[in-house]
């Protein structure tokens, strides 16, 4: 009778786990064991192995096998504990020394011919396995670049169980002759392209409210009819925002690592985008599934940008689930056995047609819609949904004369992204010590009694009065007004920063404020 043992990851949201994964070979019955809480693809990994470890020129012990994973109540899901458990029976079987498995984590998945094969969420069990002072990993070859995204890791690669027992035993590692590319190339890769602003001719009005947006990191709603340019605006957005910073790509990363997609060019270090049908589910919007949920569309968008094209389409619970996560930044997901957590301080953007055909208020176009069918359209999307948008901007197609004088006024997207840099330079600095980056960040407190009040504030009065606006529209108006502030380089938003912050907030168009030295 022998035992050893050998380490693994479970990840619940983004916090992992470490699980030990106990071999014990005994005296009875050819069989095996798995016990701790295991999911049906972990279940499964009996078969996996046994193959595996045959197709290497090995034989899994002819006896009663007993593998535990530890803590025995933490649910455990996946197939990324293959390599561990193979290294744990192999290890009782006296394959090898046990001891080389000291201080080791092991993630990958074994396919029946031996190769090992990429997992979803290694970055994250990797940097949950070095917070808790483990020096060593073993991965899947396919995986090897992202697991050296964790510094404190001496990182090994193998693409197959043949190389892992020649590393374990110290004996020379063996080619292998099978290639994984075919496994790679099946993990979706991050897109990291950014389109250019130029590129959208005229609509002046639009890229100065996509500007207030990208500088304060407020939400925004496009309405209009189709074909003006929503979808064009809000797929440049990501280029005018600033580079994330080392702890928010490795947040990023891990989120994208999670869902299975490739790291193989790096930290994601741009903000990403993320843009679902309007046929989503709650599930896939939020994040889900059976025993272990998984990040959805609105995690795979945090510190970048939601875009919801044709808002109105999306279900009416997909809207309604984004109403806790666009003020609280994080979503929890409940399951019985298990609660995971997500980030989601996402920036979201909306795009509606101002009807079913797309045609009411437009001048010159025929709407077919009746007036109820336009009132139900605008109603899919409720109240407290658009009371957590920050600005409003309406689009309509534009004239001869208009697009004529627009296009002298192209800027690039580089010119106005350095807007935005320097205008979120004087957001940190003006929030220096606070823990808050941006003004869409600041509690409504903080804004009303440690900041100045803009000139004219009497206006919010009456708007409240007038149930133009909601209390929690006069702190996103007051944030609004210390962006374009920002923007035009002032000490404190006056009397028009607070006109046009309210014009915009109620979509009502706002006159742009030029941007000032100093």
């Amino acid at each position: 009778m022998s035992l050893a043992s050998a380490w693994s990851v479970a990840l619940i949201g983004l916090e992992g786990r470490i699980v030990e994964i106990e071999a014990h070979i005994g005296s009875g019955l050819p069989r095996t064991v798995l016990v701790g809480l295991p999911d049906t693809a972990l279940y499964e990994s009996r078969d996996r192995c046994k193959a595996a470890i045959g197709n290497t020129g090995r034989q899994w012990p002819d006896h009663l096998v007993t593998i535990n994973l530890s803590p025995a109540s933490l649910p455990k899901a996946g197939s990324h504990y293959d390599l561990g458990i193979v290294a744990a029976v192999l290890a009782a079987d006296g394959a090898f020394d046990p001891l080389q498995l000291r201080n080791t984590v092991l993630i990958g998945e074994l396919g029946l011919d031996g190769r090992v094969r990429p997992v979803r969420g290694l970055l994250p069990a990797l940097l949950a396995a070095s917070q808790d002072g483990f020096r060593r990993a073993i991965v899947p070859q396919a995986q090897a670049g992202e697991a050296r995204l964790v510094d404190d890791l001496e990182i090994f690669g193998f693409a197959s169980l043949a190389q892992l027992i020649a590393f374990l035993r110290n004996e020379p590692i063996p080619d292998d002759p099978r290639r994984d590319d075919h496994d790679r190339d099946a993990r979706p890769v991050v897109d990291r392209r950014e389109l250019d602003l130029a590129e959208v001719a005229g609509q002046l009005d639009a890229k100065w409210a996509l500007e207030v947006a990208a500088a304060g990191r407020h939400h925004l709603l496009f309405t209009g009819p189709p074909g003006v340019g929503k979808t064009m605006l809000a797929e440049r957005l990501p280029g005018l925002l600033p580079d994330l910073g080392v702890a928010e790509a490795l947040e990023v990363s891990a989120i994208h690592s999670l869902a299975g997609f490739a790291l193989e060019d790096g930290l994601i270090t741009r903000p990403p985008y993320s843009a679902p049908h309007h046929s989503a589910s709650v599930p896939s919007m939020v994040g889900g599934g059976s025993r272990v949920a998984r990040p959805g569309a609105i995690s795979r968008a945090h510190r970048g940008v939601l875009f919801l094209d044709e808002a109105p389409e999306f279900g009416s619970r997909v809207l309604e689930a984004l109403r806790t996560p666009l003020e609280s930044g994080v979503v929890a997901i409940g399951r019985s056995e298990s609660e995971a957590r997500y980030p989601a301080r996402f920036q979201l953007v909306l795009a509606a047609n101002p009807c079913p055909c797309g045609n009411a208020g437009t001048v010159g176009a025929h709407c077919e819609c009746t007036p109820m069918a336009v009132r139900r359209y605008g109603e899919k999307l409720s109240g407290p949904i658009r009371d957590r948008i920050d600005v409003v901007q309406p689009m309509l197609p534009m004239t001869k004369s208009y697009l004529t004088e627009a296009l002298g006024r192209v800027e690039s997207t580089a010119v106005v992204a350095a807007r935005v840099a320097e205008a979120q330079e004087r957001q940190r600095h003006r929030l220096l010590g606070t823990g808050w980056q941006s003004n869409s960040e600041v509690p409504g407190s903080y804004l009303r009694r440690r900041l100045p009040l803009p000139d004219g504030i009497e206006m919010l009065d009456g708007a409240v009065a007038a149930g133009r606006i909601s209390p929690r529209g006069v702190d996103k108006t007051l944030r609004l007004a210390w962006t374009i502030c920002d923007l035009a380089g002032l000490a404190r938003p006056g009397r028009q920063e607070l006109s046009t912050a309210l014009a915009m907030r109620r979509g009502v168009q706002g006159r742009r404020i030029d941007v000032k030295a100093g």
